[in-house]
């Protein structure tokens, strides 16, 4: 077996005991085999037509020719890059093979967009030559407003340069049966349409075309990756002890679900991030995936957390030593080598789907993701009638600084204190929003701001760029137990990027700057209206400055 477990449940044993027990009496594993929906819920709603994934190791392998010959073709046609354009369940895993695997000699280059920042949209214009790339928009629906929107930049991007009667060779499609984007493909003449198994959710869609394609794209030897993930579905107990621990931890309010990553294997954390965080995170429920924190001391940690070590080698293995010896309970999820993860991802959502039986929650639906939509829809629509967005008065301001919140504040310290006086010890958690763009400066400007308040506060703290987190987090922030207290940071970008109204069009009614300004302003209003500490700070022109302020106005 590829995959082993080690388990150290500290206090968690006779919790993890009783769940393993549950689900041997009832026959948990056999029951999802056989697709049983009253495994979760009495009816079948979203759960009969999201249990495809189970199947990905035995129906994948007569899908790997095609991609094979798709991107053999791209490649003979002189094409080196690929840029993938999708959001959550669609993004992460393709992101995840690049990032781990790297690109074989002589296959495309594949990059990930999934912010609707302008400054990243215009960056992957600037850095990609369109006529020697393969774009990737992937979405399950079809009707994705981000991936729709990136399709028809890029597509009136690549018209300028190659023409419009050759743009569709540049673009492959991967959705469901009958979506909006399959009949665009269709009509543009993409290269090519990967039609996915309709019956697998975003989320659980690493092993399905949305994985593999950009898999394929990158030179992995798709074969044995599959093969891998047909091991983990003959050989379950690994997913089995992962759903118990992670039940037993929801169960004894050890809801901070805290992941250490050998360093390969760094990029995994965020597709686990949206796996656990969006299955779970409903009905006053939820595990809250912490990913990318930096270590404290073993001691310094609440009994709000429990441990999961994703492992390739022995790099960590003194800190989770010294975990365990403080206490923390503590899973060891050891990988042979990085094809592994072909088991891993089975394991994952095996496990995930065996958490949600253990805390009665529905692990395949997302009943709170629509209402950041819906009211970013609201923002859309007020700015085509009026020609600008809803203007929200701030309540306190710093130089070039101004916070939002819903309670009054003399300034901006007293608006950062009185949001950070909600946080209370062991049970909540500070969410870092960022409306930016996901620069490495900016990236490393946040994880000084979220050691800051770690340190400050003693919260656990995640980290997300808007309005990818939408796709991951988003759920959890708004259908848990209301113990997050959220941070979103906007910022003034220097440049706007137009969103055709039609692939091939120059003509647009709306920018991505307006497009992500509404997001932001959409789930900040859904946060609020379900309860949630939400404080809105806008950084001006100058985000280095921006945060380094906050960072001083929180001492």
């Amino acid at each position: 077996m590829s995959i082993s477990i080690t388990l150290h449940a500290g206090p968690l044993q006779k919790a993890v005991q009783q769940a393993l027990a549950d689900l041997a009496s009832k026959s948990i594993l056999a029951r999802i085999s056989e697709r049983d929906h009253s495994v979760w819920r009495p009816q079948p709603n979203e759960i009969d037509n999201r249990l495809g994934w189970l199947d990905c190791p035995e129906t994948m392998p007569a899908h790997l020719d095609e991609i094979r010959r798709v991107i053999d073709a791209a490649r003979a046609d002189g094409l080196t890059h690929a840029l993938l354009l999708g959001m959550g369940g669609s993004s992460l895993a393709p992101e995840v093979f690049r990032l781990v695997f790297g690109v074989s000699d002589g296959y495309l280059d594949l990059d990930v967009l999934d912010s609707t920042e302008p400054g990243a949209i215009l960056a992957k214009a600037r850095q990609l030559d369109p006529a020697k790339t393969l774009f990737i928009p992937a979405t399950k629906s079809g009707g994705t407003v981000e991936t729709l929107s990136f399709l028809k930049y890029f597509y009136q991007h690549t018209a300028q340069k190659v023409g419009g009667e050759n743009a569709g060779r540049h673009f492959v499609a991967i959705t469901d049966p009958g979506s909006g984007l399959a009949d665009m493909a269709s009509a543009l003449d993409f290269r090519h349409i990967f039609i996915n198994d309709p019956n697998i959710g975003g989320r659980y869609s690493a092993l399905s075309h949305f994985g593999i394609v950009a898999a394929g794209s990158i030179g992995i030897d798709l074969d044995q990756l599959i093969a891998r993930a047909g091991e983990a579905a003959a050989a379950t107990q690994p997913a089995l002890e992962l759903g118990a621990f992670m039940a037993a931890g929801a169960q004894e309010q050890r809801d901070k679900l805290t992941l250490l990553t050998s360093d390969k294997l760094a990029p995994v954390g965020a597709w686990v991030e949206q796996l656990i965080a969006e299955s779970t995170g409903k009905d006053g429920k939820g595990l809250l995936p912490v990913d990318g924190e930096e270590a404290l001391a073993a001691t310094a940690y609440g009994n709000d957390r429990l441990f999961i070590y994703l492992r390739l080698d022995d790099t960590l293995d003194r800190r989770a030593a010294d975990l365990v010896a403080a206490g923390q309970p503590l899973l060891q999820f050891d990988i042979e080598d990085i094809y592994d993860l072909g088991a891993a991802f089975y394991h994952w959502e095996l496990a995930t789907a065996i958490t949600g039986h253990l805390m009665d929650i529905h692990p395949f639906d997302q009943p709170d993701v629509e209402a950041a939509k819906i009211l970013a829809r609201q923002m859309v629509e007020t700015y085509h009638e009026q020609g600008h967005l809803p203007t929200e008065q701030a309540v306190a301001t710093e130089g070039a600084l101004s916070a939002f919140a819903a309670e009054p504040a003399s300034s901006l310290a007293a608006a950062l204190r009185g949001w950070l006086d909600r946080g209370q010890s062991g049970r909540s958690y500070i969410a870092l929003q960022a409306y930016l763009n996901p620069t490495p400066e900016t990236q490393a400007l946040l994880e000084q701001l979220r050691r800051h308040l770690q340190l400050q506060t003693g919260l656990a703290t995640t980290l997300g760029y808007g309005p990818r987190f939408l796709h991951s987090t988003g759920q959890l922030h708004k259908g848990d137990g209301g113990n997050g207290l959220f941070l979103q940071l906007t910022a003034s970008a220097p440049q706007d990027a137009p969103i055709p109204d039609e692939a091939g069009s120059n003509a647009s009614a709306l920018s991505f700057g307006v497009l992500i300004a509404a997001q932001a302003s959409g789930d900040a209003g859904a946060l609020r209206k379900a309860g949630r500490a939400v404080l809105r700070i806008d950084l001006g022109a100058d985000i280095r400055a921006g945060i380094e302020t906050i960072i001083d106005k929180s001492k």
